[in-house]
């Protein structure tokens, strides 16, 4: 099922912008707001640790829905209400082509579909959604199913970008995909300069770095080159913040 078709708070992200805002209304500072960030629902992966098979034993995600669930109360009680809601990536556990990939993504749907309508949600690709080494064929399943795997939007004077860090981690497989995201990034940052937004906030699911810059490299961090180059290039466009999961 694709986010169009899920409907409700589901805004497919599509032209590399997010529909849910409006660029006119929201490019001007109005004063301090607040959205809630999350992570990692990754239904299936309880089961899967538990067993240790994280490849195919994520056969069951009832616990995964359940504190998702009680997520989304949690959120449609807050007021006044967050401008939006945030996922950064591994929405589901099922790597593409793998077993229960369709039933964890109809159930994570349908537990997101109760989020309150005034509240759009925001969704990150992780490496669970398009492959540690993604392809065009998973990029385009992502896009099918969630929307725009890369795209910015304005909310309250503040710049938004979401981007693919799997293609900062390994982009073997589709090398084209990830120069298109870095010559788009390149565009966005330099607009966010130009504007003088009043904050740039980047959503992604890898992390540059959990401590320090100079850390080793990690499965829960991006490779040093990696990391103190998109470092370079947030810091160009203070003042920049990344926001991420993993």
């Amino acid at each position: 099922m694709s986010a169009e078709e899920a409907g409700g708070v589901f805004h497919k992200a599509q032209g590399r912008t997010l529909d849910a805002f409006s660029a006119e209304k929201e490019r001007e500072w109005k004063g301090p707001f607040y959205f809630i960030q999350g992570a990692d629902p990754q239904f299936g992966l309880m089961k899967a640790w538990s067993t240790g098979d994280s490849d195919s034993g994520g056969d069951e995600w009832e616990q995964e829905i359940r504190l998702t669930e009680q997520a989304v109360q949690a959120i449609n009680k807050l007021n006044p209400k967050p401008r939006f809601f945030v996922l950064c990536g591994d929405l589901i556990h099922a790597m593409p082509g793998a077993p229960w990939r369709k039933e964890q993504t109809e159930d994570l749907q349908r537990v997101l579909r109760h989020v309150d309508s005034e509240i759009p949600l925001v969704l990150v690709s992780g490496n669970h959604d398009v492959g540690n080494a993604p392809t065009p064929e998973t990029i385009a399943e992502f896009q099918q199913t969630w929307g725009d795997d890369y795209f910015s939007f304005w909310v309250g004077g503040v710049l938004f970008l979401v981007l693919n860090s799997q293609f900062l981690c390994d982009a073997s497989r589709c090398p084209a995909l990830k120069q298109a995201q870095d010559r788009w990034l390149e565009q966005q940052l330099s607009t966010a300069g130009q504007r003088k937004c009043q904050h740039a906030v980047v959503f992604q699911h890898i992390p540059l770095f959990l401590e320090s810059i100079d850390e080793d490299d990690d499965y829960f961090n991006l490779s040093k080159t990696v990391r103190k180059e998109m470092a370079d290039k947030f810091l160009k466009a203070e003042p920049a913040n990344s926001e991420c999961a993993h």
